[in-house]
Parts: structure tokens; C-alpha cells; sequence
């Protein structure tokens, strides 16, 4: 099978490399050149343009930073979806909105095409393991055509529903993350202005009804957790830009619907103010001095 993966960034670049370990012929494409000699020396084929990787590609794989990319990348008179042979896959593993996927999942298929929405949950650690879980969007059809390119990349492969379902199970998850990532900040910080020890409250937290993923896995307080962003500066991990683009992505899925999504709408704003404020690609658990109680 040959594979065209385009957008090998922090998170495509460990995920094509997965697929050339797998036995997979893969073509790819990324605008910075230094990532392009890493794809070739694991055993990529770098291409001089995102076109070029089409040729004979039976699957085609994205993972780019926005909807934007996505639109420009295969719509339009400059779209490359044209360029793809009929029965040709695509799977966007990008993160952007379900309306956009809806949307270019409907010009493939007037071209004969199929595509899959297939947003990632896992960070650049279990890209590189190979241990990501999927949350895919599209007919079981087309989900069991992708499953055997998302298991090579992936440990969990999860079909949440029809094209652009994906999306929004991953707009879902993101926003009850960072409302989660808010919360727990907040009550670390007021146990600390407390005089509170932030690791012992955190362990009493951890068995109690406040037991939560962030305070166990990803404590955003430095000196509570040594495999967390917060024990080497809050680099790494996942970047409060990242996590204000997908709670924007959710308050624009709730727009769309008539949800309401109040809590979810204070977490956006809380990360845009971080933003605001330098923070932006500083792991999003930064947020924890955001929160810091005010003296006088």
C-alpha cells in the first residue's frame, strides 16, 4: 500500500515514521526542511511539494494545524483533490471543525473518493510509541479501509460516528480537559494560599471525590509530579495555544447546535487570557500561575 502523509509536524512526523515501520511505502510533504531529512532517514520519501506525494498513493493521511490548511490543501482551484485517483482514502487526522470535514468530505466523494475524520488523543509521546487512540468519523465501511493504516500509527482506534463525528468527540474531550486543567489549578492554588503542602493535598485529592486525570497523570503544580510539563518548565506536552484553538473548536461545534456550553466558555477564556499574556506555547498546565492568589 502506498501512502502520501502530509503535515509532518511534532505530532506527523513520529506518526509517518510508525507507518514506514509498519512496511509501508510513504511519500511525504512538510514545508520545513529539517523535517523533511528526519522523514528521510527513517526510511521516508520526502517530496518537494504536497502534490508530488499523491502519485500512486492509495491512501492519503493529513495532520495539519487548522481547518484553513485543510480547506486550502483539497478545495478550491487550487485543491488537490482532483489530483486523486477515484477509490483513493483519505484520513485527516488534523483537529478542526466537523463542518469543514463534512465539507471536504462531501467534495471527495463527488469525486469518487472516500474520507474519514480520524483526530488523535494520546500527545507526541504516544505518537511516538505508537500507542494513540483515534476518534474517527465515517461509514464502518470506510473505518475497517483506514483501521489497518490507524493501528499501525495507533492503539486505539474508536468509530464515534458518521463524518465530522470525530471532531467532535474530540472538541468534547479537549474542552472537559481544559475545564478539568482550570479547575484543578484553581483548587491547588487556593489549598496553597492556604499554606496547604500542593503534593499532599494533591494525594488527598487523588483519593477522593476530586480524583481527576490531570491531578494524577499531569499536575500543572512544579515539584508534584516529575514526569509532568510542570517539572521541567512547562515545555513540551501540549501548548495553551493548542488547547485555546480546541476549546474554540468546541464552542463553535456548541454554536452550531444551540449548546450550551457556559463552563467550556470560561476555560476558552481563561486559555486566551494565558495566551494574551506570553504563555502561548508554554504547556497549557501553565495556566496554574495564571491562578496564583493576588496579595496586596
Amino acid at each position: 500500500m502506498n501512502i502520501a502523509f502530509i503535515g509532518l509536524g511534532n505530532m506527523g512526523l513520529p506518526m509517518a515514521r510508525n507507518l514506514v515501520k509498519a512496511g509501508f511505502q510513504v511519500k511525504g510533504f512538510d514545508l520545513s526542511a529539517p523535517v523533511l531529512e528526519a522523514f528521510a532517514a527513517a526510511g521516508g520519501t520526502p517530496c518537494a511539494c504536497a502534490a508530488d506525494t499523491l502519485q500512486s498513493a492509495d491512501v492519503v493521511v493529513t495532520m495539519l494545524p487548522a481547518s484553513r490548511h485543510v480547506q486550502s490543501l483539497w478545495l478550491g482551484a487550487s485543491g488537490l483533490l482532483h489530483r486523486l485517483r477515484p477509490g483513493t482514502l483519505l484520513i485527516d487526522s488534523s483537529t478542526i471543525g466537523a463542518t469543514v470535514a463534512r465539507e471536504v468530505a462531501s467534495a471527495a466523494a463527488a469525486l469518487g473518493l472516500d474520507m474519514v475524520d480520524a483526530p488523535v488523543s494520546g500527545g507526541t509521546a504516544s505518537a511516538e510509541a505508537g500507542t494513540l487512540t483515534f476518534m474517527v468519523g465515517g461509514t464502518p465501511e470506510q473505518l475497517e479501509r483506514a483501521r489497518p493504516v490507524l493501528e499501525s500509527m495507533g492503539q486505539r482506534v474508536l468509530h464515534a460516528g458518521g463524518i465530522g463525528a470525530g471532531q467532535v468527540a474530540k472538541a468534547c474531550n479537549n474542552m472537559l480537559l481544559g475545564i478539568i486543567m482550570a479547575g484543578s489549578s484553581e483548587a491547588l492554588q487556593l489549598g496553597i494560599s492556604h499554606g496547604l503542602d500542593p503534593k499532599v493535598l494533591s494525594d488527598i485529592i487523588g483519593v477522593s471525590t476530586g480524583a481527576n486525570w490531570v491531578l494524577t497523570n499531569y499536575n500543572p503544580c512544579p515539584g508534584t509530579l516529575d514526569t509532568a510539563p510542570s517539572a521541567r518548565g512547562y515545555s513540551g506536552g501540549f501548548a495553551t495555544d493548542l488547547m485555546l484553538k480546541d476549546l474554540g473548536l468546541a464552542v463553535e461545534a456548541a454554536t452550531d447546535t444551540g449548546a450550551i456550553v457556559p463552563v467550556g466558555s470560561a476555560a476558552r477564556n481563561l486559555f486566551a487570557m494565558h495566551s494574551a499574556a506570553g504563555q502561548g506555547k508554554l504547556d497549557c498546565s501553565s495556566v496554574f500561575h495564571l491562578l496564583a492568589a493576588r496579595t496586596s
